[in-house]
């Protein structure tokens, strides 16, 4: 499963590229003009204000994606991996978060008491954030799924242990109570 930030908040102003890890457009291919606005944007002095108000808003994009995912990485454990993200190149060059994701692992455990508490913590890691996206809330609810599943197999698991002992007890107080004959001839 994944959980993370989404892309809600993307900002479009073409002064940026979208890419996922890196800029997989090869140098040669981009035309002359977009190589001078490249160039030109490198020099933060040399943006202009509507570049530098999308600078802003990725940069502030880029924080509020790292420590959502940040949250869900602390909460998780040992059940998350590394974080995964979206970048947008800004006016100034520089890559920015824009969405990202942590995969968590939703193993059960070896009995029903393991399986909750899994489930528990998967459900903590993907509620850390202080705004959970919809992915985080599907598998938050997907982690409740799973411990009530567990906790259905733990009462079940229970009441025949508590059914085989008063069966038992039953058995062997039938078999400790001597039989009592009544003569009722006068």
């Amino acid at each position: 499963m994944q959980i993370g930030s989404t892309q809600s908040n993307q900002i479009s102003q073409n002064y940026y590229t979208r890419v996922k890890s890196d800029d997989s457009t090869p140098d040669n291919q981009k035309s002359t003009q977009e190589k001078d606005k490249q160039q030109t944007s490198q020099d933060p002095s040399k943006l202009t204000d509507d570049e530098k108000i999308v600078v802003k808003e990725l940069q502030a994009r880029d924080t509020e994606v790292r420590a959502h995912e940040a949250a869900h990485q602390a909460a998780g454990g040992g059940m998350t991996g590394g974080a995964s993200y979206t970048y947008e190149k800004g006016p100034d060059g520089r890559m920015y978060a824009i969405g990202g994701e942590v995969s968590i692992s939703t193993k059960g455990g070896s009995n029903p008491q393991e399986t909750i508490a899994n489930a528990r913590q998967v459900e903590a890691a993907a509620m850390a954030p202080a705004n959970p996206s919809g992915q985080d809330f599907a598998v938050a609810s997907s982690a409740k799924i799973m411990e009530m599943k567990a906790q259905q197999e733990l009462t079940k698991e229970r009441q025949e242990q508590t059914q085989g002992t008063q069966t038992y007890k039953d058995a062997s107080n039938q078999q400790e109570t001597p039989a009592i004959s009544l003569d009722i001839s006068a």
